[in-house]
C-alpha cells in the first residue's frame, strides 16, 4: 500500500461558489448526437415530438443545467433559419465541417422544446465562420424578442409565442483553428466578436456572451490569441472560451491519468491572460472562463476515417469509454472545482453518441458510459462552496509529467443542504491509497456514503449487451476518527466521493 495522502479543508478558506452552469454539455449536428441520439421519430421509445424519452431520462439523471448548440464546428457553416418553419419545407445542406448532409429536421425551435423536456437551459452559439453581424442579430430577434418585428412575429407564426428568452451565446467556435471554415486571424475575429455581440446585445441587454478562446493549448497562437481577442472585445464580452480534450494512444496509463495537470496549466495561463488585458485597460470587469468542449477524445479516430462522405447521421466520433478515461473525467472535473472562482461554466463534449456519456443503439437501447458516473457524481453533489485543499501525496513522474500527486482531491461545502463532498482520484494503478481528511473546522459530522468506481481492469467498458460492467458501489470504507478526521482507503486506479453530513 502507499505511502498516506492527507487532506486539510476549513468552512472559511473558500475558492468561491460553484455556478451550476459548470456541468453544461453540448449537442452539435454532427454524427448521432441528434438524430439517433436525442431525436429518433421512430424509436419505440419516441414521444410526440420524436424525441426519445429512454435518453431524456438519462439526461435527466445528470442533472445537466445547460447545453450548447448547434456547434462546434457545425457552426461555422450553419444557416440557422434553414432549421425553422414548416420541417417538410426545409433544406437538406451538405455539411462541410464533418461532410455530411444535414436534412434540417431538428432546428432551433425544436431544440429549445427539448431543452424544456430535459430541465436544461440552453446556450447557443452563432456563425461567425461563414456568416456575422447581421444574422446574429436577427437571430436573437428571433429568439428572445416579444412581438412586433419581422423575426419575432416570425417565430410566432412558426408556433412559438412566448419568446425563448436564451440568455447565454457563443460567438463563434475555434476561429483560430485553420479547419474552421471562415478561419480568422485574432484581429479579424476580435473585431467580429465585439461588433456582433454589440449588436445582438443592443437587441436584448441582459445577454451573456462568451468570445472564442484558444482551440486547445497546443495552438501556436496560444495565448496571444486570447489577449488580442480580448483587447479587441473586453468591453462587449463576458467570458473567453477554452477547449481541451485528452486521450492515450500509446497506452501510457500513467502519463493518461497525469494529463489534467496540463489542464490545470491552462486553465491558469488562460487567467493571467484575462486579467492582464483587464490591468491594461483599468477595467473593473473580470473575464470569467466557459470550457465549453472537454473531454477524453481518442477511441474514434482510426474508425472515422474509414466513413463515406455525404451521409446522414453516420457514426462519427462514438468513443466507446474504458474505466481508465472515466478516472481522467473524474480529475478534469476536479481540475475545473479547484478553479471555480474563475471557471464559471463548462460542458462536456458531448452529451449523447458523441464523445459522450450516452450512448444509444438506432431503434435499441441507450445506455450509461464509464465516464457518466464521475459527470454524474460532480453534477449531483458539487453544488455549494469549493474549499481551499491542503493536501500532502506521495507523488510520480510520468513520461510527460514530473511530481504527479497520487491523490487528486477538492471538498465542495453545500451550506444549504448542510453536507461537504469530497471528491478523490487515486491514480495509483498498482496500489490502493490511505487517505485522512481533516474536517475539524466543521464541528460534529457523520458520513453519509462513500462512493466508489473502480474495476480491476482498466480497459473494460459498457456496452448495449452489458451496460453495467463499470458502475459505481457503496462499499467504500470511509470511517470516522479522532480529532474531526475521517480515514478512508481509495482503492488502487478509483473515484470516490465521500459524503458528509453536517451535525
Amino acid at each position: 500500500m502507499a505511502d498516506k495522502a492527507t487532506m486539510i479543508v476549513d468552512k472559511d478558506f473558500q475558492i468561491g461558489e460553484v455556478d451550476k452552469r459548470i456541468y453544461g454539455s453540448f449537442i452539435e449536428h454532427l454524427g448521432r448526437a441528434v438524430y439517433g441520439g436525442i431525436y429518433e421519430a421512430d424509436h419505440p421509445q419516441a414521444d410526440e415530438q420524436g424525441f426519445r424519452s429512454d435518453v431524456l431520462e438519462l439526461v435527466k439523471g445528470l442533472d445537466v443545467p445547460i447545453v450548447r448548440y448547434p456547434g462546434g464546428n457545425f457552426v461555422s457553416g450553419y444557416n440557422w433559419e434553414d432549421g425553422v418553419g414548416p420541417v417538410d419545407q426545409r433544406p437538406k445542406r451538405l455539411e462541410l465541417a464533418w461532410r455530411t448532409v444535414e436534412p434540417n429536421w431538428i432546428g432551433f425551435n425544436e431544440f429549445m422544446d427539448w431543452c424544456k423536456k430535459a430541465n436544461t437551459d440552453a446556450m447557443m452559439a452563432v456563425n461567425l465562420g461563414t456568416r456575422g453581424i447581421d444574422d446574429a442579430r436577427n437571430l436573437i430577434e428571433y429568439s428572445n424578442h416579444k412581438s412586433g418585428s419581422y423575426w419575432s412575429d416570425l417565430r410566432i407564426q412558426h408556433g412559438y409565442k412566448d419568446p425563448h428568452n436564451v440568455k447565454t451565446w457563443c460567438l463563434g467556435n475555434e476561429m483560430d483553428g485553420p479547419w474552421q471554415i471562415g478561419h480568422k486571424t485574432s484581429v479579424e475575429y476580435g473585431r467580429l466578436a465585439n461588433e456582433t455581440g454589440k449588436a445582438m446585445r443592443w437587441v436584448d441587454p441582459t445577454i451573456e456572451l462568451i468570445a472564442c478562446g484558444s482551440s486547445h493549448i497546443g495552438m501556436p497562437t496560444f495565448p496571444e490569441w486570447e489577449s488580442t481577442v480580448l483587447d479587441l472585445a473586453y468591453d462587449t464580452v463576458d467570458y473567453v472560451s477554452i477547449h481541451q480534450y485528452y486521450g492515450n494512444p500509446h497506452n501510457d496509463t500513467q502519463n493518461f491519468l497525469a494529463q489534467s495537470m496540463s489542464m490545470d496549466s491552462y486553465i491558469n495561463t488562460v487567467i493571467s491572460t484575462c486579467d492582464f488585458v483587464q490591468a491594461k485597460k483599468r477595467g473593473k470587469k473580470k473575464i470569467n472562463l466557459s470550457f465549453d468542449e472537454w473531454n477524453v477524445w481518442f477511441h474514434s479516430h482510426a474508425q472515422d476515417k474509414k466513413l463515406d462522405p455525404w451521409q446522414i447521421a453516420p457514426p462519427q466520433l462514438e468513443d466507446v469509454y474504458n474505466h481508465e478515461d472515466a478516472l481522467v473525467v473524474g480529475c478534469m472535473l476536479i481540475s475545473m472545482l479547484k478553479r471555480a472562482d474563475r471557471v464559471k461554466m463548462a460542458c462536456i463534449a458531448q452529451l449523447v453518441n458523441v464523445i459522450a456519456p450516452i450512448m444509444t443503439q438506432n431503434g435499441g437501447p441507450a445506455w450509461k458510459q464509464t465516464i457518466y458516473y464521475p459527470y454524474m457524481h460532480a453534477s449531483i453533489f458539487g453544488r455549494g462552496t469549493v474549499l481551499v485543499p491542503l493536501v500532502k501525496s506521495p507523488k510520480h513522474d510520468t513520461k510527460d509529467f514530473t511530481d504527479v500527486p497520487y491523490l487528486e482531491t477538492v471538498a465542495v461545502h453545500n451550506e444549504e443542504k448542510e453536507e461537504v463532498t469530497i471528491f478523490a482520484v487515486n491514480r495509483n494503478i498498482d496500489e490502493a491509497l490511505p487517505f485522512e481528511i481533516d474536517l475539524r473546522s466543521f464541528g460534529a459530522f457523520q458520513i453519509i456514503e462513500h462512493i466508489v468506481l473502480e474495476h480491476e481492469d482498466l480497459k473494460m467498458t459498457n456496452t448495449a449487451d452489458a451496460p453495467n460492467r463499470v458502475t459505481p458501489h457503496t462499499a467504500g470504507n470511509a470511517a470516522l476518527a479522532d480529532g474531526g478526521k475521517i480515514q478512508a482507503t481509495l482503492g488502487k486506479a478509483s473515484w470516490n466521493v465521500i459524503r458528509i453530513k453536517l451535525s
